[in-house]
């Protein structure tokens, strides 16, 4: 048995490892996202539909496999299996991204995009799964925020990479970079998983039923307000993403300079979710708990729907360059996302069983983020073609988002919700300051 000091430090340890496998890991998937979107600029919003009715049926396709492969399988033979499978895709991507004008983007794009969902079911969902497993919840508040801010940084190394490279190597080489950083993840997953794990545990399965997240979404008012949730917040940068998709094909010719636009885009958003983790998202979650960090990014949402409602299509000078409201909301809605509500809900997750974290934590964040995309992106299409105009279609996203914050609240102070190990409620300021 190692010595109680020795203890300690892996104990400690197990924040930075994990912070720096988080890095690695959205290294890897924001090399990755850049390509994908410049497939969607170069056919316009009025191909994703398409594209997000692939990705759907292909979600609830593999949602049960996904729940067969965790309850059957331990831990890290499913770690090694999944990220492994997605290496060698990454290496296969790469002649069809070299002939990406002979295949035609719609059917590369449709192809794509199926597979960066099932990337994010398999490799980045089952990431905050695995480390609900290693953290309790008073735990996972104080290291969830910092191992996000680890993610964070990758989540800024992988645009500027990105950014940096493809005007050197082109399109198709940036997955073998992105392969790479992926690896580097799965080396440290499996050290975290050697030493931060109770011996006992580390080769045991989550077992149970491979549909238990599709029925604990009927059975569990936790799950049923975060898919809501999900569905409203979502909506508002689905539709940032096919408005600035038309921008993208209006304006930008080349796959090249898509995917560098695509990462300027993924950095101006992944900056500003720094900066919410360096200061206000960690000092919210420790001392107010998950309620007002659920809620703000939803009034911030709220906040820049009104201000597309009444400017539309102008453009703001940001450091001397013009930049489209349209993406300015799109920086905001994915910077409160990334930067706030994500460390939130993972959190909340540590206080429902351990299946509903692998099972149905992955429903709500591929099947039903899925069904709001095409949700939302066939209603612009439709809302196009009865002629609703972008003022319109923002003052609709307005009031879903305004139904968004009481969604958020009831998701945070769900009755279903484990309370809080080894750590009081947040305190009530009011209260204090009337005794």
């Amino acid at each position: 048995m190692s010595p109680p000091s020795v203890v300690a430090a892996r104990k400690d340890s197990a924040p930075v490892v994990a912070a720096l496998a988080f890095f690695f890991l959205l290294t890897a998937y924001y090399i990755v996202r850049p390509v994908r979107d410049q497939l969607a600029g170069a056919v316009g919003s009025t191909q994703l539909p398409v594209f997000y009715a692939a990705i759907f049926v292909a979600t609830l396709l593999l949602t049960p496999i996904f729940g067969v492969l965790v309850a059957k399988f331990p831990r890290r033979k499913l770690l090694v299996w999944s990220y492994s499978f997605f290496i060698l895709c990454l290496f296969a991507f790469v002649p069809a991204f070299l002939a990406q004008d002979h295949v035609g983007a719609r059917s590369l794009g449709v192809v794509f995009f199926i597979w960066v969902n099932v990337f994010n079911l398999f490799v980045v969902s089952l990431f905050w799964s695995f480390m609900a497993d290693v953290f309790d919840s008073r735990r996972a508040r104080e290291v969830f925020p910092l191992i996000a801010l680890g993610g964070m940084a990758g989540t800024l190394s992988g645009p500027v990479l990105t950014r940096w490279l493809v005007g050197w190597l082109g399109v198709a080489p940036l997955l073998l970079v992105s392969a790479l950083a992926l690896g580097s993840a799965l080396i440290l997953l499996l050290r975290l998983s050697a030493r931060h794990i109770p011996s006992e545990k580390v080769d045991e399965p989550v077992g149970g039923s491979p549909w238990a997240g599709v029925l604990e979404l009927w059975s569990r008012p936790f799950l049923r307000y975060m898919a809501v949730l999900m569905l409203l917040g979502d909506g508002v940068g689905t539709l940032a993403y096919a408005l600035v998709a038309d921008y993208a094909r209006a304006h930008l010719a080349s796959a090249t300079v898509r995917t560098a636009f695509y990462a300027d885009i993924d950095l101006a958003a992944n900056v500003l979710g720094a900066v919410l983790q360096l200061t206000l998202s960690r000092w919210l979650l420790v001392h107010r708990g998950a309620v007002w960090a659920l809620v703000l990014p939803q009034l911030v949402n709220v906040a820049l729907l009104v201000m597309v409602t009444l400017a539309g299509h102008a453009q703001w000078t940001v450091l001397g360059y013009g930049v489209p409201l349209l993406v300015a909301m799109m920086v905001g809605t994915r910077g409160f996302t990334y930067g706030m509500t994500k460390p939130a809900s993972d959190a909340l997750y540590t206080r429902v069983p351990r299946e509903t974290r692998y099972k149905g934590k992955n429903f709500v964040e591929t099947a039903v983020w899925r069904l709001g995309d095409l949700v939302v992106t066939s209603g612009i299409s439709g809302l196009g073609k009865l002629g609703v105009g972008l003022a319109g279609i923002a003052l609709i996203g307005t009031g879903a988002s305004t139904l968004g914050t009481w969604v958020a609240r009831k998701a945070a102070t769900s009755p279903d919700l484990a309370p809080e190990i080894g750590n009081a409620p947040p305190p009530d300021f009011g209260e204090a300051a009337r005794s």
